[in-house]
């Protein structure tokens, strides 16, 4: 018999009930049910050699005694936090300034990389005062302290809303 262009030898005394029994042994590479599943074993045994490889490569990566980004000291997160509210209390010697708020109460370190700006120009230290409206951003260092990165003085610019845009009297064509 033929089939496909490829002569398949049949046994003596074979009969027509069982020709399609032996083609059935003989095709499965041509099943499609049959190459799907040798593709998914495929797949599977390519992915138990990758999985343990990968999973290796992460644990040594964790064991291995280097710093983590929040355990370095020098290390900041890449954008300040930022903060407003009332002063609550002002200590010049330490220079820091303390935000009480209804959740918790901040204590904000001045540093020499501080700015503060006082209505238009520049400020120090000495201008914050008690019961002064503040607003900024911050730093929360390693160890736990919040540096203040930049201290507005006085209330905050309210955002002034645009109109919105009126809609035309005549109809669309």
């Amino acid at each position: 018999m033929r089939r496909s262009g490829v002569r398949i030898p049949l046994p003596p005394g074979l009969r027509s009930q069982s020709l399609t029994a032996a083609l059935s042994l003989v095709e499965p590479v041509h099943n499609p049910k049959f190459m799907k599943s040798k593709t998914f074993l495929a797949a599977a045994i390519v992915a138990s050699f990758i999985f343990p490889l990968s999973l290796s490569a992460q644990t040594a990566k964790s064991s291995s005694p280097s710093p983590t980004p929040s355990a370095s000291p020098s290390k900041q997160p890449t954008r300040p936090i930022p903060f407003h509210g009332m002063v609550s209390a002002v200590d010049q010697k330490n220079k820091t300034f303390t935000i009480s708020g209804k959740e918790a109460t901040r204590v904000f370190k001045v540093t020499d990389k501080t700015s503060i700006i006082k209505g238009a120009a520049a400020g120090t230290m000495k201008d914050i005062a008690d019961n002064e409206e503040v607003s900024g951003a911050y730093w929360k260092n390693s160890d736990g302290t919040l540096e203040a990165k930049f201290v507005k003085l006085g209330p905050m610019e309210k955002k002034t809303a645009s109109p919105a845009p009126k809609a035309s009297a005549t109809p669309k064509s």
